[in-house]
């Protein structure tokens, strides 16, 4: 964990700097971004110094989205924009650009010039066993968490995610074999789920994708074409 005396939101909570506060309590402090997307951007920060989402207990998280749920409505009306966005960013590759954890509302204008484009165009739709196998692990990593994790630190069991993968195997697939002509598309929004019991039971081995998603596995017939 980093100095927090070199934490720039940790200096202003602490009264360092000029910040233009308009909220705080206990544990939480709200205040205007200085380099707003619209005007009545406002940071949702706690004044306990944590880096990261995986940090932030749990009650605090609750609390702290508590208040993002209340300024929310406040910066609608005082901005007089109806549309917001609430934003999160935890972690380097997330674009988090202050190492003290913090919650962004942003409200928004048409044609203001930022974004945040969803659904992503940069991925294809994944087969259905993808997703019915991420979200048999979720549910894994909600019942046991110490058993679950896909990428293990230095120093970690690793025998506790090999447990995990035998009983929730993953799907692979080549790219390639997505764009070869005759195969099935993924079923369309809409269609029933499959149970976790029934995903464990259709999917196979695993490998990641460039964006680090699972891929599902061809067959060897669609492998020949």
């Amino acid at each position: 964990m980093m100095d927090k005396n070199l934490c720039t939101f940790c200096n202003l909570i602490q009264g360092a700097a000029e910040v233009s506060v308009c909220h705080e309590d206990s544990d939480a402090i709200a205040f205007m971004d200085i380099q707003p997307v619209n005007n009545g951007h406002v940071l949702v920060v706690p004044r306990e110094h944590y880096e990261s989402l995986l940090e932030v207990p749990e009650d605090l998280g609750i609390h702290l989205f508590r208040v993002t749920m209340q300024l929310s409505n406040a910066v609608r009306r005082v901005s007089g924009c109806e549309d917001l966005n609430i934003v999160v960013s935890s972690g380097e590759a997330a674009g988090q650009d202050e190492p003290h954890f913090h919650v962004h509302i942003i409200p928004r204008r048409a044609n203001d010039g930022f974004d945040i484009p969803l659904p992503f165009n940069g991925s294809a739709m994944p087969d259905r066993t993808v997703l019915d196998a991420y979200a048999a692990r979720i549910i894994a990593a909600l019942r046991d968490p110490m058993k679950v994790d896909s990428r293990p630190r230095d120093g970690t069991d690793r025998r506790s995610v090999a447990s995990m993968e035998r009983s929730v195997a993953l799907p692979t697939y080549k790219e390639s074999d997505r764009m070869k002509p005759g195969r099935s598309r993924p079923p369309a929004p809409g269609t029933a789920r499959r149970s976790p019991s029934s995903a464990r039971a259709s999917v196979i081995n695993t490998r990641e994708g460039a964006h680090g998603e699972l891929l599902p596995e061809s067959s060897s017939n669609d492998e020949r074409g």
